[in-house]
């Protein structure tokens, strides 16, 4: 809030920007060392930035030090330059933050943030008379004092949990999204009464947080309003401009001065302009590519280090006394943290393991800290300044290091359940879909199956788009991350810049017409490792299930051309090292001039079938057809191919089946060596009782001899349906009497004996095709048909 009413340096104008330059560049390159040495042993990147402020704080204090780089006139400079930081980093928090969660799951993150925070808060109040003698304040405000000591053990890092989740790996995971939303929720509540009890003594300070209200509600109703003027300008361009960026900017800079001018702190309002910022569209896009880079290299580091390195350990350890309060604000503040979130825990029915994992992250402390006593320290607490700082310091070097060793020791806490669809449950679990393109060519067939998946608005789904790009040869292979992202501007011709533009502008299309949010991700590579990407992104995601387009395109002719063999050879490498189930999309039949298929561009019923011949493949696929089936302008058939009874009484005695229908149930009899072949029934009876006897979904069964007759009916459907869903293999050795003599067709054995008929060029049907492949772990030795 200071910072706003000083913002130059009268005395010397050079050196402090040359004293605060040189201060930067020796937490960077200090941090990257600590940052590569720590990291062997598993510790996150902002504990080494820390670490490094503290080794560099001792040396801020030798006095030729002290006066060359750290000169008085400089503290206006880093008040200034501090503030212009946390106001992007906020809002850009709040751009990234995934409010769907958050109100999915509201009372559970709001119980964990509250079990902890008013812990914190009850220990802080009652220590707080203690240490208000001990630290020896001259102050007569205790009211004061006790607030600060309240909000000091409270307080969690939102920036601080939000880099430990995604150096560790495990943001999206659901310990590590209860954390980060705990951790928001907790920074906001600290910091909205630390404004409350700073402008309490204020005149007009009702008036003024008003005003602040009014200020902010008018930031988020213009940039709702630029947003969608912004993404209809320029449709060519992937990116904004740069003065179309900067004015957004202004905007956030301006309303965080007027509402810290009238004595309120501006992290909210930026956290809040952030959250509802339109997601949607190349505003958020180029303002996610261009703030993400900045913050996370440099900003975050710099803030991390400077945290570090404005402690003096030596002048606290000096002093028994002072080491004594310091270890009681260390404890206390692990304990009533620790304590509060394990009771929310064991009463919201999370394992131990896991609420102490959270309890632990949430301890973390940062910016909004240094504001509570940096405040505090001007009224009451100078002399106790110190302790504190080096309080909130080393409980998060050490709450930090707890977490690494947490995360690392506890795989399990973060490896997710859901890597198939067939075991989670419709009105509870949420779906995560990781969709892959190539070339803008594969997006509709792309953006129907995402809008069949989201047409119910019932069942909770997140879906990310991925666009794979290939990495040409004659560009350097040993880029950097950011240069990859950013290698298409050099060279455009090479590296599909038009079509990241074609990609984008679809998307933006699609967002518009359906309002669902679908998130972006990119892989630049090589086709020999760009699987490698693919898999680990959906590792990293938790997705259940990714979605491959077809390595043939249909001609207008009809007939199905083959594209890149790189992309064939991408797609099966996926099947055989992707770490949940794969969808393979095979697109049949013309799309219309609006550019999406017809389920997109349509409001007419679509009629869907999935062919279930049996096995954990099939019952994938009808997992999948279930959650598509809520859409409403899908009618959904399952088509179960069954053995027909046989005229030889050799085979009458191997396979006996008798399907009957009585009180709307499947009651069916099998030999006890069917074991496949049970839990398929098993499986179907369940599915039968709860969808096909209520009307929601039809339900067909069509005997066949063998895989000629199996061709012979899928022949007579051909015109029947615009999509066929059905499981790659892993049938079994009697379902496969069904699919028998059909690998005559083998022209793409990695979509299964009937999905590779279905999308052979030789068999006419006018329906795209969903080969689906159900992930099981390879150490139980279950392979694929």
């Amino acid at each position: 809030m200071d910072a706003t009413h000083s913002m130059f340096c009268n005395d010397d104008l050079i050196n402090p920007l040359s004293s605060m330059g040189m201060q930067v560049s020796c937490i960077l390159v200090v941090s990257h060392f600590f940052n590569v040495v720590l990291r062997t042993v598993g510790q996150p990147g902002p504990i080494a930035q820390i670490l490094a402020g503290l080794v560099l704080g001792p040396m801020s204090h030798i006095p030729y030090i002290k006066k060359t780089f750290f000169p008085a006139s400089s503290i206006n400079y880093y008040e200034v330059v501090s503030f212009f930081c946390r106001i992007n980093f906020m809002f850009l928090f709040g751009l990234e933050m995934n409010i769907h969660y958050i109100m999915h799951h509201l009372r559970m993150v709001t119980l964990v943030a509250c079990g902890g925070a008013l812990t914190g808060g009850i220990f802080g109040l009652s220590v707080s008379f203690y240490l208000y003698q001990e630290l020896d304040t001259n102050s007569t405000s205790m009211y004061y004092f006790s607030i600060i000591i309240m909000l000091v053990v409270s307080y969690t890092s939102s920036p601080m949990v939000i880099r430990l989740s995604s150096e560790l790996r495990f943001a999206a995971s659901n310990v590590g999204r209860i954390a980060v939303s705990s951790a928001l929720i907790t920074e906001m509540g600290c910091v909205l009464l630390f404004n409350v009890a700073v402008s309490w003594t204020k005149e007009n300070h009702i008036s003024y947080g008003f005003y602040c209200t009014i200020v902010t509600i008018l930031v988020v109703l213009i940039n709702k309003n630029l947003a969608v003027w912004l993404n209809g300008r320029n449709r060519n361009q992937k990116y904004l401009k740069a003065p179309e960026l900067l004015f957004i900017l202004f905007l956030l800079l301006t309303s965080s001065m007027i509402i810290e001018i009238m004595g309120y702190n501006s992290i909210i309002s930026c956290f809040i302009i952030g959250l509802l910022f339109p997601k949607e569209g190349k505003t958020a896009r180029t303002l996610l590519h261009k703030l993400g880079y900045s913050i996370y290299n440099f900003v975050l580091p710099v803030y991390f280090g400077y945290l570090g390195l404005q402690c003096d350990l030596i002048n606290v350890f000096k002093s028994l006394d002072r080491t004594t309060n310091l270890a009681i604000l260390i404890l206390l503040s692990i304990g009533s943290k620790l304590g509060g979130t394990l009771i929310i825990c064991r009463y919201l029915h999370i394992p131990t393991s896991e609420g102490i994992f959270i309890g632990f992250i949430l301890n973390t402390r940062g910016y909004a800290d240094l504001l509570f006593i940096g405040a505090a320290a001007k009224h009451v607490i100078v002399k106790a300044y110190n302790v504190l700082l080096v309080s909130i310091v080393l409980n998060t070097i050490i709450s930090g290091i707890i977490v690494a060793f947490l995360a690392r020791g506890e795989e399990k806490m973060f490896s997710t359940n859901h890597t198939a669809i067939e075991p989670q449950k419709m009105e509870e679990d949420e779906l995560r879909t990781l969709a892959c393109v190539y070339d803008p060519r594969q997006v509709s067939a792309i953006f129907s199956t995402i809008l069949a998946i989201h047409g119910s608005r019932t069942s909770f789904s997140t879906t990310y788009l991925m666009h794979l790009v290939e990495l040409v040869k004659r560009i350097k292979t040993n880029l950097l991350y950011h240069e990859k992202e950013d290698a298409d501007l050099s060279d455009d011709d090479d590296y599909g810049s038009n079509d990241v533009v074609d990609i984008n502008n679809a998307l933006d299309a699609f967002t518009a017409d359906t309002k669902i949010l679908v998130h972006q991700k990119r892989a630049v590579s090589s086709f020999k490792s760009l699987y490698e990407d693919v898999c680990n992104e959906a590792e990293d995601l938790q997705v259940s299930i990714i979605l491959l387009p077809f390595h043939k395109h249909q001609r207008i002719d009809g007939k199905l051309e083959s594209g890149k063999e790189g992309i064939r050879t991408t797609n099966q490498k996926i099947l055989r090292h992707a770490p949940c189930s794969v969808g393979v999309i095979i697109e049949r039949g013309l799309t219309k001039a609006s550019g999406f298929s017809e389920l997109t561009a349509s409001e007419d019923m679509q009629n869907v079938a999935t062919l279930f011949f049996g096995g954990p493949d099939d019952r994938e696929a009808i997992a999948w057809s279930v959650r598509i089936s809520e859409c409403p302008r899908i009618n959904l058939t399952i088509i179960r191919f069954l053995l027909a009874p046989s005229s030889s009484p050799q085979e009458n005695e191997q396979i006996e089946r008798v399907v009957q229908f009585e009180e709307k149930e499947i009651l069916m009899s099998l030999s006890a060596e069917e074991t496949v072949n049970e839990i398929d029934n098993t499986f179907m009876v369940d599915f039968y009782n709860r969808y096909v006897t209520s009307g929601q979904i039809g339900y067909v069964e069509n005997f066949v001899k063998d895989g000629t007759q199996t061709v012979e009916s899928l022949k007579e459907i051909g015109d029947m349906y615009s999509l066929f869903i059905v499981g790659k293999g892993g049938r079994g050795i009697n379902c496969s009497s069904l699919t028998i003599g059909m690998s005559d067709w083998e022209e793409c054995p990695e979509l299964g004996t009937v999905g590779d008929v279905l999308a052979s060029s030789e068999f006419d049907i006018h329906g795209s095709v969903l080969v689906i492949q159900q992930h099981r772990d390879v150490k139980k030795g279950l392979t694929h048909d």
